[in-house]
């Protein structure tokens, strides 16, 4: 690592614009915009204690609606792998921290040095970075990594993620160069982020096996945990590394603390909060409003067995919603969706089903710096303003689209009879009319939606959306399916509607243009559930993975947010402001302060710590104060 002084020169050097040639960012971290907190020679990062215990054991079940697991191989499109997998077993380059959303510091990198063109980022590998079988990590693990991940037997996500990556060259044994397609400041960090693999993983005589062929083989990863017992589908248990290389290291300091962590799969979510009520398991959170004010109570909760805590957090707000599936030809004329959308009442469902616990989803970027606000100002208008013939005129001169809110005043004028109207006259104005029982169009093919789910939780919110939407004539049916046959259908793309939730990020990036490119829309298991191809959308995506400062990112995120919601291609949720958890308070020990910005079951895992293991001493030394 560099000195402070060499640091504060490279720091120099960037603010006068990369005016030199050669690398001109060498230094223990990076930052898409400069920012970074901590000094080289940081001892731990503030949020956590760094004399937590090792120790210990917890058993968890996943935050997601998972009910199944059937391969080793998190990176391939196929089959399932266990929950948590990456975050358990693959270091990366960089390594991020909780309370800054667009810096990374050095894990397997101990330094990184990034072009003054911004056009490639240079990796020297830390000389202590060892795999579970003792190898070293080489410059050509990281370059295998890439290949592998890039290649056609890996699921497609990778391909657009690293997608603006041109090549990996080895330069030493321990020294790695990412050259780009063009200038783009996360681009260090979308590298940095790769999970790391060894060339031995899937190695059989002289010949690698097919990637998308590697089901079973365990993978020879470097991160703080291996596999250990395993019953294959039901639940897994990750075993701490007692000889990890980074257990020291100032990004590694007082986390990963259990020596086991397990995770346990239930089909049903109703049997898994009792299961978690009766001590099966020992931490999960609630998604659902009603279960958290009648279901989380009891004697256990009474007596201080198990905790219930709403957790504050800074994180943008998630985006949730029924996305529409535009490649089905009844969801393609923007009116038809708009009316779709008028006939939810979530007012109504605020106060009847969720205990007006949660806000409105409004738009992609809801409750962030980039959630688009009234009518666009001069610099967003600088960016839409040439794709004018690509956008609807609404975008320039209305307001950003709001989804339609009900009020029980009868002469508000925003009733939900008054809302059906309205969907009425633009389902007529797109050609569907009510005739001989159902809603029609000009070929005499009914207008019918079927709503898939995995978990059932959602029925309570599409009964009355459907009799909503029954009222206008439209065939609803809703169908609840096994998580793994919804996650294949929706791989292949064969669904009309269905209920989906992306987390909110406080630096969207790249990962956006496999949500919303056109060139992910036709990829089987994309991020682009929608199917949507707009080219005015791909180039406002060109310009948001292209911001060189943050406050040209948050005006490029805004006029995409913008256009999204003229499209109409969602019907927005909910969101809430805060993590609803519940653990049991024998299991778990925790810093006082919280991050920033986290997702709870990853606190849980990394920053926690038992109780039970050898008391920890008081955590005194100052997270920003070099050695």
């Amino acid at each position: 690592m560099r000195r402070p002084m060499a640091r504060i020169w490279t720091l120099c050097l960037l603010a006068l614009g990369f005016c030199i040639t050669g690398h001109v960012w060498a230094a223990h971290a990076y930052a898409q915009f400069g920012d970074i907190r901590y000094p080289a020679g940081f001892t731990h990062f503030a949020y956590v204690n760094p004399v937590a215990p090792k120790g210990g054991e917890i058993v968890l079940v996943p935050p997601t609606r998972q009910t199944n697991f059937d391969k080793y191989n998190p990176f391939t499109l196929k089959g399932s792998a266990p929950p948590s997998m990456l975050n358990m077993l693959f270091d990366t380059l960089l390594v991020g921290n909780m309370d800054e959303p667009t810096t990374a510091y050095g894990l397997l990198a101990s330094d990184i040095q990034v072009a003054a063109d911004r056009m490639s980022v240079v990796f020297q590998i830390h000389p202590q970075a060892r795999f579970h079988n003792g190898d070293p990590v080489l410059a050509a693990d990281v370059r295998h990594s890439f290949e592998r991940l890039t290649s056609k037997q890996a699921a497609p996500q990778y391909r657009t993620y690293f997608g603006e990556v041109k090549t990996a060259t080895v330069l030493a044994e321990r020294s790695i160069r990412f050259d780009f397609v063009r200038p783009n400041t996360e681009l260090p960090l979308i590298v940095g982020a790769m999970p790391v693999f060894s060339r031995k993983w899937g190695l059989q005589g002289n010949m690698h096996k097919a990637f998308d062929q590697m089901v079973m083989e365990i993978p020879i990863a470097s991160g703080p945990y291996r596999i250990g017992p395993v019953q294959f589908g039901k639940d897994i248990t990750y075993v701490r590394d007692p000889a990890y290389w980074a257990q020291d290291l100032n990004v590694r300091k007082g986390q990963f603390n259990f020596d086991r962590i397990t995770y346990k799969i239930y089909k049903d979510s109703t049997a898994q909060l009792e299961a978690f009520k009766a001590g099966e398991f020992d931490y999960m959170q609630s998604f659902v409003a009603r279960e958290w004010a009648r279901a989380f109570t009891g004697r256990a909760f009474d007596r201080g067995a198990l905790i219930k805590a709403e957790l504050p957090h800074g994180n943008a707000g998630d985006f949730q919603g029924f996305q529409f599936n535009l490649r089905r030809e009844q969801f393609k004329d923007v009116r038809v969706r708009q009316a779709i959308a008028l006939a939810m009442d979530f007012e109504w469902l605020n106060r009847q089903l969720f205990y007006n616990a949660y806000s409105r989803v409004r738009g992609f970027f809801v409750a962030s710096d980039f959630e688009a606000k009234a009518l666009p100002g001069p610099n967003e208008l600088a960016l839409l303003e040439p794709l004018r013939e690509q956008l609807p005129a609404a975008v320039f001169d209305q307001a950003v689209p709001q989804p339609p809110q009900t009020a029980l005043d009868p002469t508000s004028g925003h009733t939900l009879r008054e809302h059906l109207r309205q969907a009425r006259d633009l389902l007529q104005a797109a050609g569907w009319t009510y005739r001989d029982g159902a809603l029609r169009n000009a070929k005499g093919q009914p207008l019918t939606i079927e709503f898939l789910d995995s978990s059932g939780s959602m029925g309570r919110v599409v009964t009355p959306f459907a009799k909503n939407l029954e009222k206008l004539g439209i065939q609803v049916r809703y169908k609840v399916i096994d998580f793994a046959l919804l996650q294949k259908r929706m791989d292949v793309f064969d669904f009309d509607i269905v209920s989906n939730r992306t987390v909110g990020s406080e630096a969207p990036g790249t990962e956006l243009l496999e949500r919303f490119g056109s060139k992910s829309a036709d990829v089987e298991g994309s991020g682009n559930i929608l199917g949507l191809k707009d080219p005015a959308v791909d180039a406002l995506l060109d310009k948001a993975v292209s911001a060189t400062t943050r406050p040209e990112l948050v005006t490029r995120l805004q006029a995409l947010d913008r256009v999204l919601r003229h499209g109409h291609y969602v019907v927005p949720h909910w969101y809430g402001a805060v993590h609803r958890v519940s653990w049991r308070a024998a299991a778990f020990a925790r810093p006082a302060d919280l991050p920033r910005f986290y997702q709870p079951e990853k606190l849980v895992t990394t920053v926690w710590w038992s109780p039970a293991a050898a008391s920890p001493k008081v955590a005194t030394p100052d997270a920003l104060k070099a050695p």
